[in-house]
């Protein structure tokens, strides 16, 4: 079977991009016949179509990407399986979904999400996005690659640092965290919170909100947003160099940086909804904080992104959830138990490891992924 895979590819180091890559190379190595191209390259794509003359083209996306991954190969008469997961809600291109014989998604939830929002669900199977078990291992702390990330950061190897990763440390709990800590005073060793966030605009704006919220909460001198574009090499050093992953998201279709977490041997800390129910087990791999709040909407304001003229405005008969909120009491129990007990940081990563390796390696998912294409639901 040849496959052509569409993504942002040559990969930058966001999650999408990621999730293309570690399937193009899992198929690779397991000896599919496999080609990559950007997933918004008419004639790269184009190109492929007439002479690899691909059997399958896999793309990976969100509902919005529909007209590059999914109707474009179909004008070719080329059979298009989307891989694809939800940001809160399906606004458009749902008779185009609904029509599919196979949609992939990334989790259960984004599943539950599809068929809410009026997408038939017997034709979605859920495929997890792979993790590179190779690179992100655990390592000791007396690594210089390691030591250098946390001097990189001016955190020095006596306190204990707790990590977030994302576009922004909003969206990935970092608020409700920041409030945990902040009432945890001498109950725990001393501490350093790291939000590695992404430099965009909206970055910039929550980062001075977030920091408003930590001048308030008098933990200034203790949180840093350190705000660069950084390579996956840099990745599995910097998850390696922490004691904790903090990541309660408040919307996951997945949870890239809480598996890769896992896979370098460290306790996470998540949100008992969306995927993490799935890639998380709480009180084994995880600490899973109760849902506090869920944010609904009843209306949004879209544009070409999701095949709209711009500002249009989308009303939905019930009141969608957009995204969620853990509880902070939560969260903070678990960080002081976690701070207080190395043991338990250790026993806790040892079993994200574990499951790491056997579910989300990046190999066995391009297995699955043939195992499904072969076995005729394509």
């Amino acid at each position: 079977m040849k496959i052509l895979v569409l993504y942002t590819y040559p990969p930058a180091p966001g999650g999408l991009a990621t999730q293309g890559d570690l399937l193009y190379k899992g198929l690779l190595e397991i000896g599919v016949d496999a080609h990559a191209a950007h997933l918004k390259s008419d004639l790269e794509k184009e190109w492929y179509y007439r002479w690899f003359k691909p059997d399958v083209v896999v793309g990976i996306g969100f509902w919005g990407d529909t007209p590059d991954i999914i109707l474009h190969p179909q004008r070719f008469g080329i059979r298009a399986v989307p891989w694809i997961l939800a940001d809160g809600y399906v606004a458009n291109y749902r008779e185009v979904l609904d029509a599919m014989p196979l949609i992939l998604v990334t989790s259960d939830w984004v599943r539950e999400t599809f068929i809410r929002d009026g997408v038939r669900g017997d034709h979605t199977v859920t495929l997890p996005i792979g993790c590179d078990t190779d690179a992100f291992i655990p390592r000791s702390p007396d690594d210089p690659k390691v030591r250098a990330v946390r001097e990189a950061l001016g955190v020095p190897q006596e306190e204990r640092l707790i990590l977030t990763i994302g576009g922004d440390a909003a969206s990935k709990g970092g608020r409700e965290v920041m409030e945990a800590l902040a009432t945890l005073g001498d109950a725990v060793p001393p501490w350093r919170y790291v939000c590695k966030v992404w430099p965009q605009e909206r970055t910039n704006v929550q980062n001075k909100l977030d920091l408003e919220l930590v001048r308030s909460l008098g933990i200034q001198d203790r949180v840093s947003f350190p705000t660069h574009q950084v390579s996956r090499n840099l990745m599995p050093y910097l998850l390696a160099a922490c004691d904790v992953y903090a990541g309660p998201s408040r919307l996951e279709g997945f949870g890239m940086p809480q598996v890769e977490a896992g896979a370098c041997g460290k306790p996470v800390i998540g949100i008992r909804a969306m995927a993490m129910l799935d890639t998380l087990v709480h009180g084994e791999t995880a600490f899973l904080a109760r849902v506090a709040q869920e944010i609904r909407i009843t209306e949004a304001v879209l544009g070409p992104e999701a095949g709209f003229e711009p500002g249009h405005r989308v009303v939905f008969e019930k009141p969608r959830v957009s995204d969620y909120r853990a509880s902070v009491p939560d969260i903070a129990e678990y960080l002081k138990l976690l701070l207080n007990d190395t043991d338990l940081c250790r026993r806790m990563g040892e079993a994200g490891r574990r499951r790491a390796v056997e579910r989300y390696d990046y190999r066995l998912v391009a297995r699955r992924l043939m195992e499904i294409l072969e076995g005729g639901q394509a």
